[in-house]
């Protein structure tokens, strides 16, 4: 009965969270002059396959990108550069592949290996700072955000090769393509094989944080870093390590799309998944399974904005207001039901009769 009411107590707060914002985004909705039942429907009608596929790789991506972040979270660490760690990694990644120093599936794995380095050398400027000056890992990720736009815009510009009115990288040789798979038709398209990284990660962000003396290490530097040091925990390895494996995340997280269809480093790069990892991150507290449910709802949502703009008129940017107030609202829920919960703890401990207690007492 315990365990079926703490289970209870975790899936109210998303919930609770997930109702407010809708409730929310469609009094908002109804008062601009929209219909806040056309929203509500089309929120909730089944998408089309090809939306389907789409949702299915799009996870895949923020849900690697919410990882990034959670690894910081975890051990009290703000990465807010995940954006420009997987910019510098996906310029760096389809430069290596386009250039097919390695033949076929090698090429892919070293593409692969490349971004990861990429990623993790970019947040390691910012873990450095951090233990050699003391320098908030908030300040310089956001700075390095911009630092990464600016580099990767020079280097597509200067370098890149011309394809009409834009520039990019050399396209992937087609025997390192890596072909997807077909749940529905062709015209549906396909789910990117890669997307697997996201499993992969996922599995191994669990394993490692409950199942190895680093990750409690991490855990407990991240609950308090004065008692970890007085354990015997290196903070200051500790920060730069973890720093190195959100990059080193962050650089596989757009990896899938690169050799599922984009093939080059230019249009086609989808930015922005580095923010939306955070606010995914938040979403599922930092919990890989959690995590794993709060990015297929974000890329659920992303996928229904244009139908929504399509079949009723309603603009894309309530989609966003939308996940905005899910996230507010779940940090609210998550203190409300941690309240209820230890209310309710505090009751029990109460009840619960005293060691040598007699029967009348008890009774009493």
């Amino acid at each position: 009965m315990t365990r079926l009411r703490n289970i209870a107590i975790a899936l109210a707060a998303p919930l609770l969270a997930i109702v407010f914002s809708l409730a929310v985004t469609s009094l908002v909705i109804q008062i601009s002059g929209g219909s806040a039942s056309d929203f509500i429907s089309i929120l909730f009608s089944w998408p089309a396959d090809r939306l389907l596929v789409n949702i299915a790789n799009q996870t895949s991506l923020i849900y690697l990108s919410a990882l990034a972040a959670a690894v910081g979270f975890r051990m009290n660490l703000f990465n807010i550069g995940v954006e420009g760690q997987y910019r510098m990694a996906a310029y760096a990644g389809a430069l290596f592949a386009g250039a097919a120093f390695l033949p076929g599936a090698l090429n892919v794995i070293g593409a692969l290996l490349v971004a990861v380095a990429v990623g993790a050398a970019w947040a390691g400027i910012a873990g450095l700072l951090r233990v050699t000056r003391g320098v908030s890992e908030v300040i310089s990720t956001i700075m390095l955000n911009a630092i990464a736009i600016t580099i990767t815009g020079y280097l597509i510009n200067t370098y890149g090769i011309k394809a009409g009115d834009s520039r990019r990288t050399e396209a992937i040789p087609e025997s390192s393509q890596v072909p997807g798979w077909q749940p529905f038709d062709k015209a549906a398209g396909e789910v990117w094989t890669l997307g697997l990284l996201a499993v992969i990660a996922g599995v191994s962000f669990w394993l490692v944080l409950n199942k190895t003396r680093f990750g409690f290490d991490l855990r407990a530097t991240g609950q308090s870093e004065s008692a970890a040091i007085a354990s015997g925990v290196n903070s200051k390895k500790m920060t730069m390590v973890t720093l190195l494996i959100s990059g080193g995340i962050a650089g596989l997280i757009w990896m899938p799309s690169l050799f599922g269809s984009a093939h080059y480093y230019g249009t086609t790069f989808q930015a922005g998944l580095g923010f939306t990892g955070i606010a995914v991150a938040l979403l599922g507290r930092n919990r890989a399974l959690p995590i794993a449910f709060a990015a297929l709802l974000f890329a659920y949502l992303n996928e229904q904005s244009n139908r929504l703009t399509i079949e009723a008129g309603i603009s894309v940017e309530v989609i966003q207001i939308t996940q905005g107030i899910i996230v507010l609202a779940v940090v609210i829920a998550y203190e409300l039901v941690r309240r209820y919960r230890l209310r309710a703890e505090e009751r029990e401990v109460a009840q619960a009769p005293r060691p040598g207690a007699t029967t009348e007492e008890v009774s009493a």
